[in-house]
């Protein structure tokens, strides 16, 4: 009996090595994913299939039977011991935590728990893991992390695939997207690096050129301090408000998140100031008085159509001399005698075509207004009306060839005491000839014979 029990187990040790040994891992096919789910909710501690954000789902096979399965998804966003562990700050986080993948479900299905097999196909997993999210979704994965409940598990296979034990959570599960729910059950929190050096990278200053471009797509973030954005908006507090009944964001609100992203190199169209808004923190939402409600309670973000009846209706006079009151405010009062204003026209990035004409201080880069072009038109009339009321007295303007022409030169020097410097082309006949004239006539007066007779009468 001795005999056969030890060969028995030893047929079975080979049965179960032949399996360890021949395990494939694959990414699920969509058709599967019924199976797929309904294998975890019955049969996974858990049960539940459901994963948030980026995700992936891989099936073990051993001689096209099913023998366990695996799925990968977005990391936690709060973990102290994690965040210890990298060394990154708070915005580098928030920016990057898309290169971390979470383990989380790992089920070996029954009548193959054999001992190493977890840890074989944690080793299987790894190996791909990196590429196959940069095939789905763009840009690979640093790090990976899991929870093992202590109380069922050892974590044996993070272990043996060398993962490093942190410490344990604080005892709550990610319930959505944003929302956090108490369990009262702290796990085990295990971390491993991918790739060498991957915290290092995590933590730097500058991203890989492999994987900047991942953090070039994400919305930039908004730097002003919540006491910042306190104070833009008490300059915008007075722009007129176009909506006939109470909404859920006021104008100055709305005016000051254009701002800010405008001063991010946002494009300002809609959809970017909507997604510029979504990336704003809770803190910044609350000074700006965003609507805090719903179940779990959060912050509602102002959608693409808000912000385009913004971009429809709000007062352009109004917006300007806001900005320019809230200018004056950071940069302190500019004195306009003595300075160069320069005047241009330029057509509006993703504008289809749209121009209008602005006034910059040449000595500090100081915007000093903006006037749109009328369709059908050209730059001269709003180089007038922009004229009429920029702070321009005593200042040199200078213009480009197309706006040398009377009355702009009547409005620079008659209505607003200032001077004019404006090139002339050969196109323009007869100001070139005038021009040609007085030139000629200084030439005379101040020839040195003239001033020679001069000197003489002396």
């Amino acid at each position: 009996m001795n005999i056969d029990k030890g060969k028995q187990d030893t047929d079975q040790n080979q049965a179960q090595r032949q399996i360890i040994d021949g395990v494939k891992i694959r990414l699920i096919d969509p058709i599967e994913r019924q199976r797929f789910d309904q294998l975890m909710i019955s049969e996974h501690y858990l049960k539940s299939a459901q994963l948030v954000g980026e995700q992936l789902r891989y099936i073990i096979e051993y001689e096209g039977q099913w023998v366990a399965l695996m799925s990968w998804s977005a990391a936690a966003y709060n973990l102290k011991h994690r965040e210890e562990w990298i060394g990154w700050s708070p915005k580098q986080k928030k920016r990057r935590l898309s290169l971390i993948a979470n383990n989380s479900r790992f089920l070996i299905l029954e009548g193959f728990h054999i001992p190493n097999l977890a840890s074989r196909i944690m080793k299987l997993c790894l190996e791909r893991l990196s590429q196959d999210w940069k095939s789905t979704y763009g840009h690979e994965i640093l790090l990976v992390e899991s929870f093992v409940d202590s109380q069922k598990f050892q974590g044996t296979c993070y272990k043996a695939s060398g993962w490093i034990l942190l410490g344990k959570t604080q005892g709550y599960h990610r319930a959505r997207q944003d929302f956090y729910q108490a369990h009262d059950r702290p796990k085990q929190l295990w971390m491993r690096e991918l790739h060498p050096g991957a915290r290092t990278i995590l933590r730097g200053r500058n991203l890989p050129k492999a994987l900047s471009a991942m953090e070039a797509d994400l919305p930039p973030e908004c730097p002003q301090e919540p006491e910042q954005l306190i104070q833009m908006q008490n300059f915008f507090a007075a722009m007129p408000d176009w909506r006939e009944r109470k909404c859920d964001y006021s104008v100055k609100s709305l005016v000051t998140v254009a701002v800010c992203a405008a001063l991010c190199k946002v494009c300002l169209g809609q959809r970017d100031l909507a997604a510029f808004a979504k990336n704003l923190t809770p803190r910044q939402m609350a000074v700006l008085k965003f609507p805090y409600r719903g179940n779990p309670r959060r912050y509602k973000i102002p959608g693409e159509t808000t912000f385009y009846r913004l971009l429809r209706n709000l007062d352009n006079r109004a917006l300007e001399k806001a900005l320019l009151d809230w200018q004056d405010h950071v940069l302190g009062k500019r004195d306009p005698i003595g300075d160069i204003v320069a005047v241009d026209g330029k057509e509006l990035l993703n504008s289809q075509g749209s121009k209008s004409a602005s006034a910059y201080s040449v000595k500090d880069g100081r915007w000093l207004g903006s006037e749109a072009v009328a369709e059908g038109s050209n730059e001269i009339p709003a180089v007038q009306e922009l004229l009429r009321r920029a702070d321009i007295e005593g200042s040199l303007v200078t213009a480009d060839a197309l706006n040398t022409q009377i009355k702009t030169a009547q409005i620079i020097v008659q209505e607003r005491g200032a001077d004019y410097l404006f090139p002339v082309k050969d196109n323009q006949k007869a100001v070139a000839d005038n021009a040609q004239q007085l030139f000629e006539g200084l030439l005379h007066d101040f020839s040195p014979s003239k001033t020679d007779a001069h000197r003489s009468d002396l």
